[in-house]
């Protein structure tokens, strides 16, 4: 929540007393017009009663001014962003609240929100009274089907005394900003390697030691299990040992995700690169929920989070903050102005991978031989490989999609190509088969798929 503190504190006024008498409207204008007017008749015609009624019609006015600009400081405002981070597509809501922290009641409030254009139109409120410590809560939507990161205010509040002689605009200095995410789709759940019965699909288990003449005990602690308790270490240390448990060891995943700006043609929602960080999403989000250590990698090279071994997602961070990290990564994510592959390659051959799913736009044949060396690295490797010419052309136009298909598969990916308009869950399911049907093997014992997609 993005509380405004009291306009004192963060309020900016339109210029002060100045600004609020140069903000009279036109009742407010009129009557010091009168009084004037009235003032000056009274004058030439030395009629007191006028020139007291002059005098009333005058004052009026100013005395709203004053008593407004004192007041300006005592009016607080917030905002609170209802959730702040949003796939694509879906709505948030901004809340709005208005406290009166003076003694006295406002007048008209009209309360307006700075939100961008692609949020949708600016919000605007007007509140007739707020008492004496009063609150006022308003609310409204924001949606894009950009992803990106939004900014949200300031927040614009016009004041207005309870006769409407005098009107004064004010700022308020706090910020939100809204988070629009990549869309994700559900995908299919995979059987993957190395599990073990009870421990999730993306954990193995290794126990400390093989043999029990090797076993390295620890010191009993409240709450072991007494079934586990190593009687002959016990009776060497002359305190409880017990038999170290077994470690879980995460399998490691990494979404590779191509951003060189040559390798994508178009723009837009439905472009060939909005689909690819689509799908890099949804790799991520479902890999997590499997219980592996998942890493973002793009072809420059960065990689997301970046904690943990070799920049990995560390075991003992919880799945929720690496998605959300990412996420925000893929939220603001653009074209890069790279020419290859090499980077990325670098850092996937440093050490064992694992699973290396890859997200590719347009490869020419040089990229092609880069992007299939990188499944030396890796337990196993899934390519979706988009050809941005039929995206642009609505198929029309296919590129040499088809070879550089056959080359990947030929160094061992698992490689499909991706038209306008397909699913991820089904690409995810095709390559499934895919893998079953050529491979024939179960990658077992590696951090890849175990006998496929189920």
């Amino acid at each position: 929540m993005s509380a405004g503190a009291p306009a004192a504190a963060e309020g900016k006024d339109a210029g002060g007393l100045r600004a609020a008498l140069g903000g009279l409207p036109t009742r407010g204008r009129s009557f010091l017009a009168a009084g004037v007017a009235a003032a000056v008749c009274a004058y030439v015609l030395g009629q007191g009663d006028l020139l007291r009624v002059g005098l009333l019609l005058a004052v009026l006015p100013l005395a709203c001014v004053a008593g407004l600009y004192r007041t300006r400081y005592r009016v607080a405002g917030s905002r609170r962003l209802s959730p702040s981070r949003v796939p694509a597509g879906s709505e948030a809501r901004g809340h709005l609240r208005m406290d009166n922290v003076s003694r006295l009641p406002t007048g008209l409030l009209m309360l307006q929100d700075h939100v961008p254009y692609v949020l949708g139109p600016r919000p605007r409120f007007v509140l007739d009274r707020v008492e004496a410590g009063g609150r006022r809560e308003v609310s409204y939507r924001v949606r894009s089907d950009l992803r990106g990161r939004y900014p949200l205010g300031p927040l614009q509040l016009r004041l207005s005394d309870p006769f409407g002689m005098c009107e004064l605009t004010r700022s308020f200095s706090a910020y939100d900003t809204l988070t629009v995410i990549p869309r994700t789709e559900a995908l299919p759940p995979v059987r993957l390697a190395g599990e073990a019965s009870g421990y999730g699909d993306g954990r193995q288990r290794s126990l400390a030691l093989a043999g029990d003449d090797d076993i390295i005990p620890r010191s009993y602690r409240h709450g072991d299990d007494l079934r586990r308790v190593h009687w002959r270490s016990t009776a060497r240390y002359g305190e409880l040992m017990v038999r170290r448990e077994e470690q879980p060891q995460r399998a490691r995943c990494t979404v590779l995700l191509d951003t060189r700006r040559l390798a994508y043609q178009g723009a837009g929602p439905d472009s060939a690169f909005e689909w690819a960080v689509s799908g890099a999403a949804s790799a991520l989000v479902h890999m997590l929920g499997r219980g592996f250590a998942v890493r973002l990698l793009t072809d420059t090279g960065s990689s997301v989070p970046g904690e943990g071994a070799d920049g990995f997602a560390g075991s003992t961070q919880e799945s929720a903050d690496s998605a959300g990290l990412m996420m925000d990564t893929l939220a603001v994510v653009d074209h890069s102005d790279g020419a290859g592959l090499s980077r990325s390659y670098d850092v996937l051959r440093g050490g064992n991978e694992g699973l290396l799913v890859a997200f590719f736009g347009d490869l020419d044949e040089e990229q092609a031989a880069v992007a299939a060396r990188m499944r030396q690295r890796s337990g196993a490797a899934v390519a979706f490989v988009l050809d941005s010419g039929t995206w642009v052309t609505n198929g029309a136009v296919a590129g040499a999609v088809d070879e550089r298909l056959r080359q990947l598969r030929e160094s061992g990916w698992t490689a499909l190509a991706v038209g306008p308009g397909v699913q991820l869950s089904d690409l995810w399911t095709q390559a499934a088969r895919q893998r079953t049907e050529t491979s024939g093997y179960s990658d077992s014992g590696t951090n890849g798929f175990s006998g496929g997609w189920s």
